[in-house]
């Protein structure tokens, strides 16, 4: 039986842990917020690693990572490839699906950027598309996020006309972010892309519902992780290239 080793014991790294229990693959958990020592010996002779954790974790736990495994990414909120550059063979996993609806069993889809991935995962409830656009599925996962907390910051409501007009504005920068930063706009149309941007721009959403509580306070602190802010922290570093046309996330930058 292959090994694969989780990276992240948190509800979507365990989902996800699930669904390679079912495929018949043997699964060994890390968890970063308990474990300290641990981190080898889960890794060693394993097959592939499973990344779950919140990007800010996953930065620090990177450098300590064996980069000579296949390496599966489903932290949503890194925006360039910089951080894996070490790692000989890597991959994205990212779209449209709560940790909540895949343990569930509900019909889910999601986006890969290596088609191993989609043999390891694909069940009769669990539907990859691949694409070879690594970086435009790494992209959109963590833009959505700060266009959902944008969203909630706005008041905007889930199935309205203007959540509607919004998520298209919102659609169309994202699009202009990928091309200037080298990615592909085609890849929007996937589970990755404006599907997830959709799903996150929702009451079930922590991005979502965390600019919901910014409205009300602007001195809200966030009671979990929040990779919207994360991302939109990264962005103001410049890790991207954000057209100017991009006038909502250029708004975000400056507010």
């Amino acid at each position: 039986m292959s090994k694969v080793a989780v990276i992240g014991a948190g509800a979507y790294g365990t989902a996800l842990g699930s669904v390679l229990a079912e495929n018949g693959y043997d699964i060994d958990y890390y968890d970063p917020l308990k474990e300290r020592e641990r981190l080898k010996d889960v890794t060693n002779g394993v097959r592939a690693v499973l990344l779950s954790v919140p990007s800010d974790t996953m930065t620090h736990l990177i450098p300590h990572l064996p980069k000579n495994v296949f390496t599966v990414v489903a932290s949503k909120g890194f925006l360039t490839e910089k951080p894996f550059v070490d790692f000989d063979d890597w991959a994205v996993l990212a779209g449209a699906g709560f940790a909540e609806d895949i343990k569930n069993g509900k019909l889910v889809r999601l986006t890969t950027s290596d088609s191993r991935v989609v043999d390891m995962f694909t069940t009769n409830h669990l539907v990859l598309e691949y694409t070879s656009d690594r970086l435009g599925v790494l992209m959109c996962g963590a833009l959505k996020n700060v266009y959902a907390l944008n969203a909630g910051k706005m008041g905007i409501r889930p199935g309205t006309k203007r959540m509607k007009e919004y998520l298209l504005a919102a659609a169309n920068e994202m699009g202009m972010i990928l091309v200037a930063n080298g990615a592909k706009l085609s890849t929007l149309r996937l589970s990755c892309g404006v599907e997830d941007l959709a799903l996150t721009c929702g009451l079930n959403s922590r991005n979502y519902c965390y600019g919901l509580e910014l409205r009300l306070n602007p001195e809200a602190e966030p009671k979990m992780t929040v990779e919207g802010l994360s991302a939109l922290h990264r962005i103001r570093q410049g890790e991207i290239i954000v057209p100017e046309a991009a006038m909502m996330l250029q708004g975000l930058l400056q507010g």
